[in-house]
């Protein structure tokens, strides 16, 4: 069975005053010069999802100007256990807002109605920038298999801002510091073992013998992954964290490695398009893993996902995505980039019409 969006409506988002996409769960191609609002549409299908979506935009930095009246999303999902709806929307200066079948929902919830991962052309660099980007890249995966995954992270991150703000303020008492250093330690090690357990099942679905080359893939930590281990760790280290004003080791400072499995180079080493093809490995093979684990594919975003690929790897994806039956929403700048989907995709084009982005669909 699948899962896919039936309908998509975007209100005063980003460039679109009002944009109605009907969907039938084939892939969907949507091309068109820079600016004329592809990326845009593929922000408001990943805000279906938990969290901030692919640019991580604040609510305020969404909203259509110079109107300013707040932005809205309603989206229909069809599913094994019939449609449900999804409406999400903000306000000027408001927090975002979620409805669920027409009831108040948390975020989190969107990750139990459909998975959802995504490739950018911000992501190209992954293997060449801070390790900041590289952890939100594996916790996004996480994510994917387990949605309590973002509880056990903000639990984390909550202790440790209030570790950090005793070690900002000096504080020596280690009365202030046990309880917050235990918070820590269970949810930091759980976290570390929901990592590993996700690249065991992107390994464990690589295709080793297809088109895109494997990466093998290693988690760096600079702390103990055992909880116990990790509390007192920190216990030993508050004396240094206290002369940095942070906490200097847990799994907020892991890092994710890479290498070529065939050839043993490090993912940094490879050229443009090697690296590009990696990631689109990975997003393949949590695709996989995720089929297999839910019964139904993920949806896929793919941003410009064309732009380093030979034409013999871009048939190679596309027979791919439409093998798995996942509804791929796919971003370029002219049609020929996807003829080889022919009619195994829905095709529409983009443009800018004074300030506004249009729509419109048409045959291959």
């Amino acid at each position: 069975m699948s899962v896919h969006i039936a309908h998509l409506t975007l209100s005063h988002f980003r460039s679109h005053r009002r944009t109605r996409l009907d969907l039938d769960g084939r892939p969907v191609v949507l091309s068109g010069p820079n600016g004329s609002g592809k990326t845009n549409i593929l922000e408001a299908v990943s805000l279906l999802s938990p969290g901030r979506g692919l640019r991580r935009a604040a609510p305020e930095n969404i909203i259509r100007r110079p109107q300013a009246i707040g932005w809205k999303l309603r989206a229909e999902i069809d599913t094994p256990d019939g449609p449900r709806r999804i409406e999400t929307w903000a306000e000027p200066g408001q927090s975002r807002q979620l409805r669920i079948d027409e009831k108040s929902a948390p975020q989190m919830a969107l990750g139990d109605v459909m998975a959802m991962l995504w490739l950018t052309p911000a992501m190209d660099r992954l293997w060449l920038e801070g390790s900041e980007g590289r952890r939100r890249f594996l916790d996004r995966t996480v994510l994917s298999f387990r949605p309590d995954h973002a509880a056990q992270s903000l639990a984390y991150e909550k202790a440790m801002r209030e570790r950090n703000r005793l070690l900002r303020d000096g504080v020596g008492d280690g009365g202030w510091y046990g309880a917050l250093e235990l918070q820590m330690a269970e949810a930091g090690a759980q976290i570390s073992a929901n990592r590993r357990a996700a690249l065991g099942l992107l390994a464990q679905y690589a295709d080793r013998d297809g088109p895109f080359p494997v990466a093998d893939l290693t988690l760096d930590c600079t702390a103990p992954e055992d909880e116990a281990m990790l509390a007192q760790a920190l216990a030993d280290g508050r004396r240094r964290d206290m002369a940095a004003g942070r906490s200097l080791i847990g799994p907020h400072r892991a890092d994710l490695g890479a290498r070529w499995a065939a050839k043993g180079i490090e993912a940094a080493q490879c050229s443009t398009g090697e690296q590009k093809a990696f990631l689109i490995s990975l997003i393949l093979a949590n695709a996989r893993a995720l089929h297999d684990m839910r019964g139904a594919a993920p949806i896929l975003l793919l941003d410009e996902v064309a732009a380093h690929l030979d034409a013999g790897r871009r048939a190679a994806l596309y027979d791919i995505i439409c093998s798995l039956n996942v509804q791929a929403f796919l971003t370029g700048t002219g049609p020929e980039l996807f003829s080889d989907l022919g009619a195994r995709a829905q095709h529409f084009s983009l443009y800018d019409y004074d300030g506004e982005s249009r729509i419109e669909s048409h045959a291959p």
